[in-house]
């Protein structure tokens, strides 16, 4: 095992098998290809001619480094053509049977010293390992889709797994370029482990009819920065393979969040499993294609548009980070704006915060010192609701407080002209709770902006039982008109993105609890592995682990699901305090400013 692994076969041609002996090919490694299938070894020598082409036009290689790796790329259709390898990876369809089949074939064929590797990303490696001749050999190395662009390798061992194949296929990993993981087996590992609850909770969404499929991915790619919504990810990925992945997640945790949505058993009995079949829960131009075409379930723009109601002034309440922000967003759209706080005092302040983050614009070259100087001419700065008498949109951002807001609503109620448009920006509260504390809760609709509302695109459009239609098509009709996005969704916790982000980084923190990986490798594998512009501790750090965890709470409360329980964790470290960047201690400490 302490060879230097210059002799690699990949059993398995499938997408992920060439995107592998790409990497390796080029990486200076004699690729023995092997699939039983001519035409899909066929395809992988011209998956691999085409690949290597456009890296030669795009400047990564030259001519000759493309010659060179084409030439260590040889296919066979029989595992007799291993024998000579260092290290096998297998990449054959996701199950123990063929697995095993496999590594019963390998052990008959290859060194006593070489390393096999599974490239299972939901099966059990410990398994796979005790049908071979040498489990201490066997060990898992998953590789992501696209293999050439994705920089995440796991690194699986199982119990039986000798430390020096570890070491060995660890430092392949480095060698290759790649950003080893090191993890122990149970299925899903760590990226998809956290990756595929999430998928599963945006399917069961879905279903739900709780939101459309494209708002569930235009909230989470907006509202989260991810590169794809998760209904197209589950497209990409397959919905059958997703399925398998998630059953083999919850035989292991029985945890009612990994019980695959029943949508994705329906459809996968369709025969409709995402992009290679041309349909799942979009429709594409071709099987394998990638481009989305329009199918009975895409909405048409007369649909959503609806008769609103005119809005020329709008008021802000309240004087914080997220009320100057959207009063910004407002006034740079043209719209006459009262930004009104507790005091005279607080309204000023919270206006020339607004003037310093314009100025910090012009100096960017993101505006004209013109339009800043008409943007902040259009703020009036007020010490009282009372100002918002002639508004005709009033929108809430103060303190994320049930009781609170209701006494502001009702201050709103008796203050605001009839007709008026009444709007929280709660990201957890029930909105119709918060509309009962009017007499005109038909008026009353939830607004969610994303912090910085300057910068975020996503607006959370939250209607209640009572909203009246013209309110809800005014709200849009705004979004559209102050260039953000909006989607649309029913009065319940967490909305679209609370609702599958919070989960999501409470399956992170129980990997820590239960020592599986430590923060560091998770936040990589999330990063490297999904594509996710923070890692889930990062993340926790800077929304502030008292809100994460009250956010946890209010999806608990109200799901009753165990699955949704705050992770012990979270709840030890904000009694203790640590509350993440904002008071220098979270997950991880931070240098006091």
């Amino acid at each position: 095992m302490d060879t230097p692994l210059s002799t690699i076969a990949v059993v398995g041609l499938g997408t992920m098998g060439t995107g592998i002996a790409e990497v390796l090919a080029l990486a200076g490694r004699e690729v023995i290809g092997i699939d039983i299938s001519e035409a899909a070894a066929r395809q992988a020598v011209t998956s691999l001619e085409a690949s290597t082409a456009r890296a030669v036009g795009r400047g990564r290689i030259t001519e000759q480094e493309r010659v060179d790796a084409l030439a260590r790329f040889r296919t066979y259709d029989t595992v007799q053509a291993a024998a000579d390898a260092e290290l096998v990876i297998e990449v054959v369809p996701e199950t123990y049977e063929i697995k095993q089949q496999v590594f019963r074939e390998l052990d008959a064929v290859v060194s006593a010293t070489a390393i096999l590797a599974t490239g299972t990303n939901a099966l059990s490696v410990t398994r796979l390992a005790a049908e071979s001749q040498h489990p201490e050999r066997v060990l898992g190395l998953h590789f992501f889709n696209p293999a050439p662009a994705m920089k995440l390798v796991e690194v699986v061992s199982s119990v039986l797994t000798a430390p020096p194949a570890v070491e060995a296929v660890t430092r392949l990993a480095r060698e290759l370029g790649k950003e080893p993981v090191a993890v122990g087996d149970r299925p899903g590992f760590v990226a998809d482990g956290l990756l595929f609850g999430y998928l599963n909770q945006a399917a069961a969404m879905y279903e739900a009819n709780y939101a459309s499929r494209e708002d569930i991915d235009a909230a989470m790619k907006l509202g989260c920065g991810l590169p794809m919504g998760p209904l197209a990810l589950l497209d990409l990925i397959g919905i059958d393979t997703a399925r398998t992945v998630l059953e083999a997640m919850y035989s292991a945790s029985h945890d009612r969040l990994h019980a695959p949505a029943p949508v994705l058993g329906q459809l996968s009995e369709a025969g409709l499993t995402g992009r290679k079949a041309g349909r799942g829960f979009y429709t594409y131009d071709a099987p394998g294609g990638q481009d989305v075409v329009p199918d009975a379930l895409t909405p048409s723009p007369e649909a959503a548009a609806g008769t609103g109601r005119e809005i020329a002034s709008v008021g802000v309440a309240g004087s914080g980070t997220m009320a100057s922000g959207i009063a910004e967003v407002f006034a740079k759209a043209g719209y006459t704006v009262v930004l009104a706080a507790r005091s005279q005092e607080k309204a000023d302040l919270a206006k020339s915060r607004i003037a310093k983050s314009l100025e910090r614009s012009v100096t960017k070259g993101r505006l004209t010192a013109e339009a800043r100087d008409e943007t902040l001419a259009r703020i009036t700065a007020a010490g009282s609701l009372d100002a918002f008498a002639e508004v005709d949109l009033a929108v809430e951002a103060v303190a994320e407080d049930l009781e609170v807001k209701q006494q502001l609503f009702a201050t709103l109620d008796k203050v605001c002209r009839p007709g008026a448009v009444l709007a929280t920006t709660t990201s957890s509260l029930p909105v119709i709770a918060i509309a009962r504390a009017t007499a005109r809760p038909e008026d009353v609709i939830g607004m969610h902006f994303f912090n910085p509302a300057p910068a975020m695109k996503l607006v959370e459009v939250v209607r209640t039982v009572l909203t009246a239609d013209d309110v809800h098509a005014t709200v849009r009709a705004v979004c559209t008109k102050i260039r953000k996005h909006p989607v649309d969704c029913g009065d319940r916790a967490g909305f679209i993105v609370n609702a599958l982000l919070f989960p999501y980084l409470n399956n992170a923190i129980k990997m820590v609890e239960e020592h599986y990986a430590s923060l560091d490798d998770i936040d990589a594998a999330m990063k490297l592995g999904g594509g996710y512009p923070m890692g889930p501790f990062e993340l926790l750090d800077v929304v502030g682990l008292d809100v994460s965890l009250a956010i946890e709470k209010v999806l608990h409360r109200e799901f009753r699901d165990p699955g949704l329980a705050p992770a012990p964790l979270l709840e030890h470290l904000v009694a203790a305090g640590c509350l993440g960047r904002k008071t220098g201690r979270g997950f991880r400490e931070y240098a006091r400013r």
